[in-house]
């Protein structure tokens, strides 16, 4: 492994592999297959890379992202490796001219999309070269019953009819074990090695809420917590998507719309505002995300309900790439069961499809309400062991309180049946709190036993009980009519042989508490030398990173992480060979940014305490004059 080693220092800057990727480096390297399970932001990618830089001939890359596309090449190119795409955007002079590479050996890695790939023309000039693996990027796309699911994943079968001796690894995040047998299936990947890394994200805290003015829930989450980051907030609906990107532009943030229904050169825009601005926050639907690199989105924020919990993992896991701490903030309510079901009753799928999806939403909705560790339940559902308090999720953070809840569970299932199993639970609410007028003196309901036996409790704590019956499997959603139904296990806490607890939701207007900042509840395990940054140094190294990156028209990223920022501000090295040694810088960024990043360091040091000098470093009127050296170029 000397080999692949020396190019990790050499053209990515790191001094050592994380598990599993030398194993599955040297599975590629050997001439086998592999299917990997790594976590977002885990290196995947340098698991196919570093082989296809290695072995004769291109590695083949099958994303299904073409917009990302030019910024993962841009990216690679940046480090000094030798990558390409070909895909719908490029003008036909420009194809070509990568095709002519291709065939003169000058490419180690060559990204496609699986629509292009299966055309002949692309087979056929796959057949002239030598090529020295296929990278099946996102591979859980292929899954029928996944979240993600893609047609043309079907099609990638071929790989190994079409050319049986050239390795496949099949990559992702996101694959319950359902899943990976169907991605084994489907590719063809029987004889493949199975490297599963674990989908912990440890800087990731999760923390779900009750909606309560959700607007409102999440304006005071951005403003206490997260002011001037990226982050995402994901919406069920194109239309809340725009409202909400619109409501927040009025207040002050970047927030920009982003789903299927937009002009793809306005989501092209606005993706790449995303990538390569600061603290821009995108309002998606699922259509955005998926293979996206931006390594420091501080939070992930859902104000709905995700369809699964595959769906909720791959979402949150966009935030905190880079290792530090990010939110995966979240709030939901019964409406979101109403609405999930009743879209789910009214799709194409078929009725197993249907009854997959309807298990898969009740776990989304048990993970909102258990009271114990998220990150415990989380891992467990993806079939992984973890200690059952994590230490960095609300519940871990500010332990809920619970009730005995069996007698207020009993009169709630009796009025269910009482009222023919016909209502909704606002209706139920009204008759077991004796209320007067409406639907209820309409149906005459307050002539039945049930009617104001609940007055006792409010309208609030009521709905907390049937949403929680309807969680435990006592109570089911009518899938047109939004009523709530009895469940058989609903007979045994009827008739008294059962007794129930259940969690006590805070008052509607109070939001859970934490510990501290979630920008601080992490860092300081993960890397306590970064918590006393020289802000004003720390902006200008942000400055130097966001010029540059704007002369070359990349995302900031793509030059340094703001991991390698942080330890570069933290170490301040004051030479080539010191600032070598930083993570993430490799040889050919050493050489193009080394002595750029040096002059902001030095300039710093070199600053004298007084208001004038100060005054001087930050730019004065006249800002600060960048030269051909001070850019590295």
């Amino acid at each position: 492994m000397d080999a692949p080693l020396r190019l990790l220092r050499e053209v990515f800057g790191f001094e050592s592999f994380r598990p599993p990727q030398a194993e599955v480096i040297a599975a590629l390297l050997a001439g086998r297959d592999a299917l990997v399970l790594m976590p977002t932001g885990g290196g995947k990618s340098v698991c196919y890379q570093i082989p296809a830089m290695l072995r004769r001939g291109v590695g083949v890359v099958i994303s299904p992202l073409i917009a990302l596309m030019q910024d993962q090449v841009a990216a690679l190119r940046q480090a000094g490796a030798r990558a390409g795409f070909l895909n719908s955007t490029l003008p036909a002079a420009e194809a070509f001219a990568v095709e002519q590479a291709l065939r003169r050996g000058e490419l180690d890695l060559l990204y496609l999309a699986p629509e292009r790939l299966t055309q002949e023309r692309t087979l056929a000039l796959l057949a002239e070269i030598d090529l020295s693996l296929f990278a099946i990027d996102e591979a859980h796309c292929v899954s029928r019953w996944g979240h993600d699911f893609r047609e043309d994943y079907l099609a990638l079968n071929l790989l190994h009819e079409t050319f049986p001796a050239v390795p496949r690894i099949a990559l992702t995040a996101t694959a319950d074990a359902r899943t990976r047998k169907e991605i084994v299936s489907r590719l063809a990947l029987e004889d493949a090695e199975l490297f599963l890394a674990g989908f912990d994200r440890p800087n990731i805290r999760y923390r779900v809420s009750l909606k309560n003015n959700p607007r409102a829930q999440l304006l005071r989450f951005l403003q206490d917590e997260h002011p001037g980051d990226a982050g995402i907030v994901y919406c069920l609906s194109r239309k809340k998507t725009e409202e909400t990107a619109k409501w927040l532009g009025a207040r002050g943030f970047a927030a920009l719309p982003y789903h299927a229904g937009l002009a793809a050169e306005e989501r092209a825009t606005h993706q790449d505002r995303f990538l390569k601005e600061d603290g821009v926050i995108i309002v998606a639907t699922i259509a955005f995300g998926m293979g996206i690199d931006k390594p420091d989105a501080r939070f992930v924020a859902h104000l709905d309900l995700p369809k699964t919990i595959e769906a909720y993992y791959q979402e949150t896991g966009r935030g905190g790439r880079d290792g530090l701490p990010a939110d995966a903030w979240m709030v939901y309510g019964m409406q979101d069961v109403v609405k999930l079901r009743q879209m789910l009753e009214n799709s194409e799928g078929g009725e197993e499809f249907k009854r997959i999806e309807r298990v898969k939403l009740n776990a989304m909705l048990g993970f909102c309400e258990i009271a114990t560790c998220r990150r415990h339940a989380l891992l467990a559902y993806l079939d992984e062991d973890s200690p059952e308090r994590c230490g960095n999720c609300d519940n871990c953070l500010a332990p809920v309180e619970t009730w005995e809840a069996t007698e207020a569970a009993r009169k709630a299932l009796s009025a269910v049946y009482r009222v023919g199993q016909r209502f909704g639970a606002r209706h139920l609410i009204d008759v077991l709190r004796g209320a007067s007028g409406g639907k209820v003196a309409q149906f005459r309901h307050q002539t039945l036993p049930v009617y104001g036996i609940g007055a006792d409790l409010s309208a609030n704590e009521w709905h907390s009980v049937f949403r929680q019956l309807v969680v435990r499997g006592y109570l089911r959603v009518d899938d047109r009519f939004g009523a709530l139904m009895l469940e058989e296990k609903a007979r045994a806490l009827l008739r008294g042989s059962e007794s129930l607890r259940l969690r006590r939701d805070p008052p509607p207007t109070a939001l859970r508490p934490t510990a501290k900042p979630a920008a601080a509840a992490t860092a300081a395990a993960a890397a306590p030398e970064y918590q006393n940054l020289d802000p004003a140094l720390w902006e200008r190294l942000r400055e130097r990173r966001r010029r540059l990156a704007q002369t070359q028209g990349v995302p900031p990223y793509v030059i340094f992480h703001d991991t390698t920022l942080r330890a570069m501000a933290a170490s301040r090295p004051r030479n080539l060979a010191e600032f070598a040694a930083l993570p993430g810088v490799g040889q050919r960024k050493l050489e193009r940014y080394g002595e750029g990043f040096l002059e902001v360091l030095r300039e710093d040091a070199d600053a004298a305490p007084s208001a004038d000098d100060e005054e001087s470093v930050a730019g004065g009127s006249g800002g600060e004059v960048v030269g051909q050296a001070a850019l590295g170029v």
